[in-house]
């Protein structure tokens, strides 16, 4: 197309071609030197590719992707006790624990997972300690190998009545080196020095000479030890069995379920009986009850008294446990973003 037959042809320059040409050069290349000026996928490319995979992925989670309060954190059930009372509705504690991150389980999940661990942190430890007593040993052998070595250079040089130098009992001499070894390297260290610009005189990694034994390298190759126990399932903290907390769960009476089937029903305060959804809820140690913490501000923290049993407990005795979230942002993490690689 012409310049004269744009619609822009009043705001060319007037001149030559090679103006004309150096205009479109000065003014075509500012874009790229902007910032964001350099992806070369438009918005609907970007957005047809990130359907199919490309780029970070994220999504929002609804109601039904959230784990629902008392529900156990391995199994992702109701946690059930083997016990539970009819009238009251209240379940007791030897199937329901939580850890002291206030993660709720199944006892008999929690249980296996921790036997299973218990056997792998056994085997990983023995395997660490079967490489650590080979490395060891080997030590001792070089040790033992230098000290023979001495000996005999001790005993050869007695033997010739000849007077024993220091530098002669050096690891170096015991492994076999020569004056012309050292010769050697002196001359290509001054090289080094004076010729520093050629490749054979760059700084490179010392290499230790064959069959010397290296304590430290041997060290550093192991994997690190392993824990000395498992680690909790949802928090990765070091858990014992003795540390789970036994709860009693309150949960729905038989005729507030609506005909749910085999759901035993939304876990409820002890003390207020209000249905325990995504609200803050804490535990009692030392009874086991599970009620929500307005509640437990208002009645139990004043006298440090459980309501529900009447008995005395500490502030340490009381685990916040983690409530449930939902749909709503407000209750928790709701977006879920999972980042693929990309080439721009």
């Amino acid at each position: 197309v012409s310049p004269k037959s744009s619609h822009f042809s009043h705001l060319l320059p007037k001149g030559p071609p090679s103006l004309y040409i150096l205009w479109i050069i000065l003014t075509m290349t500012r874009k790229s030197k902007q910032p964001g000026g350099h992806n070369p996928l438009t918005y609907h490319e970007q957005k047809r590719l990130k359907s199919s995979g490309y780029g970070t992925q994220s999504t929002r989670l609804t109601t039904d992707s959230q784990l629902p309060f008392g529900h156990c954190c391995l199994s992702l059930s109701p946690a059930i006790s083997d016990s539970r009372s009819g009238a009251s509705g209240a379940s007791g504690g030897g199937g329901v624990v939580a850890t002291p991150s206030g993660h709720i389980y199944s006892r008999e999940a929690i249980v296996q997972y921790l036997l299973t661990k218990n056997g792998e942190v056994k085997k990983q430890k023995a395997e660490y300690d079967r490489k650590r007593l080979a490395i060891e040993d080997r030590r001792v052998e070089w040790e033992e190998k230098i000290r023979q070595q001495a000996e005999n250079l001790f005993s050869r040089k007695d033997q010739g009545a000849m007077v024993v130098r220091k530098e002669d009992l050096s690891p170096a001499k015991l492994s076999g080196g020569t004056k012309t070894d050292e010769k050697k390297k002196t001359s290509e260290n001054s090289l080094k020095t004076t010729s520093y610009w050629l490749a054979s005189s760059q700084p490179q990694r010392e290499v230790k000479a064959s069959g010397e034994f290296d304590y430290e390298k041997e060290i550093n190759a192991l994997p690190p030890p392993p824990p000395e126990r498992p680690a909790s399932p949802m928090s990765g903290n070091p858990l014992k069995l003795k540390q789970l907390i036994p709860l009693k769960l309150v949960r729905e009476e038989e005729d507030d379920k609506k005909a749910r089937g085999a759901d035993p029903g939304r876990v409820l305060c002890s003390v207020s009986g209000k249905v325990i959804t995504t609200q803050a809820v804490v535990a009692i140690r030392s009874s086991g009850q599970v009620m929500l913490k307005s509640v437990y501000d208002e009645l139990a923290k004043p006298t440090m008294t459980c309501p529900v049993t009447g008995k005395k407990f500490k502030e340490k005795d009381v685990v916040e446990l983690q409530k449930s979230s939902s749909g709503f942002a407000a209750s928790g993490q709701v977006i879920a973003t999972k980042y693929n690689p990309t080439l721009t």
